[in-house]
Parts: C-alpha cells; sequence; structure tokens
C-alpha cells in the first residue's frame, strides 16, 4: 500500500475521528438539549454548503452536461431515503434523539442496537467516499470538505451519545460503536479512492452528485428535524451561521 492509499484511509479517518470525540465531550459534559440542537444546526448547515460547493459544483465541473449531475442526486436521494426506511423498521428512526426515545429504545436490545449503527454507517458512508475520490482526483484532501465533514460529526456524535447514555447504553459500548463506525468510514474512504481509478469525468460526476442527494436526504430526514425540535427557530440562524462558515473555509482554501 502506498502513502496515496494510506493516505485516503487516514483522512478518512481524521474526519470521523470527531465522532469519537463527540462521544468524549457527551461523556464529561452534559449538554442541555436546547444547545445540542443548535449545535445539530450549525453541523447541519456547513453540510449544506458542502454539498453545494465541494459536490454539486465539482460535479457539474466534471460532467459533459448529458443530465448526469440531476441524475446521481436523485438516484442518491432515493437510496438513502430506502435505506433509512429500512433501518427505520429496525428500530433506529431516532438514532440523533438526545433525549433517548425511540433509538435506544430496549436500553441497547440487539435489534435496536444494529439499527443505529446501520442508520450512523449509512448517513456517513457518503460523506467518506467523497474524501478518497477528492484525493483521487486532485492528488490531496479537499481541507474545506474535510472540516465540513469533521464539524458535521461533532453534533451528531453528541446528540447521538446523550441519546444511548439516556437509553442505558455503557459508556464503554457507545465508544466502541463509534471507534467501529470511524473506522467504516476510514475504510469507505479507501474505497472513494480505489473504485474509480479508471472512472471518467462524468462518472466521477455521478458519484459527486450521488453523494450530495443522499447528504442533502440525511439532513432533511433526520438531522435537521431534531436540530429544531430540541433547538427551536434559532436553529434557523445557526443552519445560516454554518453555510456562512463553511464557505468562507472553502474560497480561503
Amino acid at each position: 500500500m502506498n502513502l496515496t492509499y494510506e493516505g485516503a484511509f487516514a483522512w478518512g479517518l481524521v474526519a470521523a475521528s470527531s465522532l469519537v470525540i463527540g462521544a468524549v465531550i457527551a461523556f464529561l459534559v452534559q449538554i442541555p438539549l436546547r444547545i445540542v440542537g443548535l449545535i445539530m444546526g450549525f453541523g447541519a448547515g456547513v453540510l449544506i454548503s458542502a454539498v453545494a460547493f465541494d459536490l454539486i459544483e465539482e460535479a457539474a465541473s466534471e460532467t459533459s452536461g448529458k443530465g448526469f449531475v440531476a441524475a446521481g442526486v436523485f438516484l442518491g436521494c432515493l437510496v438513502f431515503f430506502g435505506g433509512d426506511r429500512l433501518i427505520d423498521g429496525l428500530g433506529g428512526s431516532e438514532r440523533k434523539d438526545p433525549t433517548g426515545t425511540d433509538g435506544g429504545s430496549g436500553g441497547g436490545g440487539g435489534g435496536s442496537s444494529l439499527s443505529i449503527v446501520l442508520g450512523t454507517v449509512l448517513d456517513g458512508i457518503p460523506e467518506s467516499l467523497v474524501i478518497g475520490l477528492t484525493i483521487f482526483k486532485g492528488g490531496a484532501v479537499g481541507i474545506g470538505y474535510l472540516i465540513a465533514v469533521f464539524i458535521s460529526n461533532l453534533p451528531e456524535a453528541i446528540s447521538a451519545t446523550a441519546g444511548l447514555l439516556t437509553s442505558g447504553w455503557t459508556k464503554s459500548r457507545v465508544l466502541g460503536m463509534w471507534i467501529g463506525i470511524a473506522l467504516v468510514s476510514a475504510v469507505a474512504s479507501l474505497l472513494g479512492y480505489t473504485l474509480f481509478q479508471n472512472a471518467s469525468g462524468d462518472i466521477l460526476g455521478f458519484v459527486l452528485a450521488f453523494a450530495g442527494g443522499a447528504i442533502l436526504t440525511m439532513l432533511a430526514n433526520t438531522m435537521m428535524p431534531e436540530a429544531f425540535e430540541h433547538g427551536g427557530k434559532l436553529v434557523g440562524i445557526m443552519v445560516t451561521l454554518g453555510f456562512a462558515v463553511a464557505f468562507t473555509i472553502h474560497v480561503l482554501t
């Protein structure tokens, strides 16, 4: 394995490491639900900016303009929607809920535990694939996108960890889950680097758009509803702030 392959894995792990950091923060500090909701809103704004400028804009520049971007966005949306519905049926519908309702029901029963893990992996894989893909395209990680993913993972981990602890999960079990998901995300980044070595610009643009559609659907279906429920109308300001911060990072990098 040469340095570039190692780099794809390592940068994917760096981006996902904020899941573990967020869990540790939730262990040490009992954050009020309103603050968790506002943080989630900020993270959502960061990801919306990343989708717009690091995924869709880049996808449009890669393709020949034959509908690959639109097709990728809608297929990514439908695939995530279908996976999310399946995981909801298994008990993972509230995996980002800091109160521990539904998503952690049963105090960590087998089906619910698996659904939480699968749901979080479903949320993170599109983000991680893009990290590896950007390394392949440019020879280096896209710093703006990497920062966006890192920042957005923090509130997700804080919120979900709070809910899991409320539902009866032990700290060691929660931490082990996040470490496992971080490793899966690193592997996804490596796959993003290796799978598209010989892909055309149209295929690369389609994959970027696919990830964008999946992330947007995740934000609308899971992250933003929880943010608004706990943070109230101030979430709108936090989303805008997150968008502006991520856009500034994109411009500067």
